[in-house]
Parts: C-alpha cells; structure tokens; sequence
C-alpha cells in the first residue's frame, strides 16, 4: 500500500458500491472512511476534516446535491466526486454549479475512479496552498510581487501576439474559417463560467479556443480548402491535426493543460473519436468544453461545401448526440448558456481579449464533427 494521501469519505447508500470504492481508494494509498446516508456523512465532517468526499447522488433522506450545498456552506476547499446510476442531467448541473470536481456514471470504472480522484484532490491542495500563500503575504513582498505580475502581464502580451501570428499563418491556409477559433473561445469560456470553473482554467480554456485548430497549419491548403467530402486518405490527414497542434505546442511548458485540451478536443464522450478513442472522464473537463464549443461553431458558421445550418437544427444536434459525442453535461449547459442569450441574458463575454482566429473545417467525417 502507498503512503497516506489524504482522507476521503466515501458516501452510498448501498454498502456494496462503498465497501468497493472504500477498498479501491485505501489501495490507493488513501485512508477511507464510509457513510450510509448524507445525514451520517454531514455529521461526520462537522466532526473531523476530510481532503475529499466521493458521494452518490440519489439517496434516500437529504441527496447528494443537498448534501453537498450544506457542506459548501462550511467548507469550501473540499474535493467532491459524484456518483449516479441514474443519470438526470438537471441535477448533474446543479452538483457542478455547486463546486462538484466531476461526476461518475455507475457502473464504476475503478481505473477511471482512481484517476478522478487523485485529480480532485490534487486541485484541492494546490488551491488550498495557494490560498495559504496569499494569506502568509508580508507586506514588504508585495511591491515585488506587483513587479512580477507586470512582468508576466508583459510575457501574456507578447504570448497573445503569439497566438495572433499562428491564427494569421493558418487563415492564410484556410480563408472559410475566419473568425472560428476567436468564436471557440469566447462560447468555450461562456460554457466554463456557466460552470463556476476557476478563472485560471477559465484561461486556459480561452488559450486552448483559439489554438484547438493550429495543426491544421501542416495540412496542404488543397484539403484544408476542399470543395467536396475528402477522400479517406484526405480524411486520415485532417484527423492528425489536435496531434500536430500538441507537436506544435509542446516546447511551451507552461501550456500543459492547454496542450491536452487541444490534443484531445476531438475526442468523444462514448470513445469514438479521435486521435486516441479516450472516453468519459478521460477526456480532459476543458477538452470536452471545446468540443461542443467547436462544433456548434463549425455548425453553423458557411464552408466551401455547405451553408450554415440554422440554429435551431445546431441545438438539436446536441440534444441528440448528448451522452454520445458530448458529455451530457456540458452540453447541458451550453444549451442552457444559448437559450440564456436568445433570452436577451447572454453570460459576459471573456475579458481576455479578441481576436478573429481561425476555423477547422469538417471533413468526410459525421456531420455532427467538427
């Protein structure tokens, strides 16, 4: 067994799932203890801390939402995971809204368990830290600390002139697309903020919309600009692009994240996409962002071989491909976000910057793709 990584409390209401998940975890190196009910589990945080707390979400008594918006309440910094056999996306949402990290489908799969898990608690204790960093802040640091924050004000400056030069080297490649990835963006951090994700993922989510398409700039203006369905062969080709772009991209250390979002951001929910067939919560969360993101926009932006296709017939696509294509949850939320700007309350447009970037153009591939 590993050395102790924290504590998590392990909440169902069926003894079997939390024996199982109990055991997984303590293998892990995590010191597990279980609760039969959320009435039990809030009453042992009042108690004792905990670095994480995997719950199901349909309970008898006080659920896994309401029990999670109590804890909320007196402690903001744990690490949640919530499980459901029974998927209702309404309630998905709302666990996210309410600081859920991610949620489980049951059956579990343990390897993706364990995976989510140590994600969750690992952004739990960078936060806390950073927030102990903040607070522990003398006063004679602060001038130096104003003195580095326009230090990287300056490097963001000139790593946005970056982007604009890679967006400007691919619309020389693809003139249909103009505008695509400044619009993936903008919809990508609208979906992100819906969410209640932190500002810095929000960020990087930003980044990753307007560099999701760059690989596209080794693929031969003669396909990228192709009248009519590609061939096979043609086909192959533009499915390398997320792998090119994270080529591209990865002598930036300091775009990790980004990097995977764009690598993976044609990955699909049920593991038909590509380049790697990854699925479910192994799709990095800003990836399958950018996916519904990237789609409605290549949905019903023009291209060489189609028009646009109407709003209401892009929204349906995403109503039928959830839990597919999509994850059902964010896709949720995008239509959410959509039905909030045809209703005049759009959710703020990112204070990051614009530019008009470029576009991936779909291919022979499903309509649905991007």
């Amino acid at each position: 067994m590993e050395e102790e990584r924290g504590r998590i409390l392990v909440v169902d209401d069926e003894p079997s799932i939390r024996d199982l998940v109990a055991f997984k975890l303590s293998d892990d190196g995590y010191e597990c203890e279980k609760a039969g009910s959320a009435e039990e589990a809030l009453t042992m945080v009042a108690q004792g801390h905990y670095d994480g707390i995997l719950s199901d979400i349909n309970m008898p008594g006080i659920d896994g939402v309401e029990m999670l918006r109590r804890i909320r309440m007196s402690d903001a910094d744990v690490a949640v995971v919530m499980m459901t056999g029974a998927p209702d996306l309404s309630v998905a949402l709302e666990a996210m809204r309410l600081g859920a990290y991610d949620f489980l489908s049951k059956p579990l799969n343990l390897d993706v368990l364990s995976l989510t898990v140590d994600r969750a608690v690992e952004k739990k204790v960078l936060v806390k830290q950073n927030r102990e960093y903040q607070r522990n802040l003398e006063s004679m640091v602060q001038e130096r600390t104003q003195q580095l924050n326009q230090a990287n004000d300056d490097l963001r400056n000139l790593f946005i002139g970056s982007i604009k030069a890679l967006a400007q080297a691919l619309e020389a490649k693809d003139r249909y697309t103009q505008g695509h990835s400044a619009r993936v963006a903008e919809e990508s951090v609208r979906i992100a903020r819906y969410l209640s994700l932190s500002e810095d993922e929000i960020q990087n989510i930003w980044i990753a919309g307007f560099l999701h398409d760059i690989g596209k700039i080794g693929i031969q203006e003669s396909v990228l600009n192709k009248p009519g369905r590609l061939d096979p062969d043609e086909w192959e080709l533009v499915k390398q692009h997320p792998v090119f772009a994270a080529r591209i991209l990865e002598p930036i250390e300091e775009l990790g994240d980004v990097i995977e979002m764009v690598r993976y951001h044609h990955e699909h929910f049920d593991g038909k996409g590509y380049p790697e067939g990854l699925a479910g919560a192994d799709i990095p969360l800003g990836a399958r962002i950018l996916a519904v993101a990237d789609c409605y926009d290549a949905l019903t932006s023009e291209r060489p071989y189609r028009g646009a296709v109407p709003e209401e017939e892009a929204l349906k696509v995403f109503e039928d491909c959830s839990g597919t294509q999509f994850d059902p949850v964010i896709a949720s939320a995008f239509l959410s976000c959509r039905r909030e700007c045809s209703n005049g309350h759009p959710e703020p447009a990112p204070s990051f910057g614009t530019t008009p970037l470029h576009d991936a153009r779909p291919a022979a591939a499903p309509a649905t793709d991007a």
